[in-house]
């Protein structure tokens, strides 16, 4: 009998090919991919507010809900499949549709009753004003 020496990156490679080829074949699955949408986001910071910029085109504004609650704000809404054209006449369907949800906690500077959005071009805008007592203060320096 031989010896052989056992490498356990062997094994691993052999599990990475294995689910690889198992998501490959999910990936290629309509039904799944319908269900897995979640708009893309981008949150920037400018000297008063924090910003929060989702995509969501397609979407009326009418199917998005914006709801705060315990220091979260989650955006909510769904992207409905267009049914004026039968899915039997779809050669391909690469966009997702659904419902999504996304949550942000929000850092305890923001100041709740001034948030405001808005929505244009399929992309909702909430600005998060910054409280007085966040923003940069410049201080006078006083001689004596």
């Amino acid at each position: 009998m031989a010896i052989v020496r056992w490498d356990p990156f062997n094994d691993l490679f052999g599990i990475k090919r294995d689910l690889d080829r198992f998501l490959g074949r999910w990936d290629d699955n309509e039904e799944a991919n319908m269900s897995l949408w979640r708009p893309a986001v981008d949150i920037f910071e400018t000297k008063d507010n924090m910003v929060l910029r989702a995509e969501l085109p397609g979407m009326k504004k009418e199917d998005v809900k914006i709801n705060l609650e315990n220091n979260v704000l989650s955006l909510r809404g769904e992207r409905r499949f267009d049914s004026e054209v039968k899915r039997e006449n779809y050669q391909r369907i690469e966009r997702a549709y659904g419902t999504f949800c996304r949550s942000f906690t929000l850092p305890t500077n923001v100041d709740k009753n001034r948030i405001e959005a808005t929505y244009r071009d399929g992309v909702l805008e909430v600005t998060l004003p910054k409280s007085e007592e966040a923003r940069p203060k410049q201080i006078e320096i006083k001689a004596k």
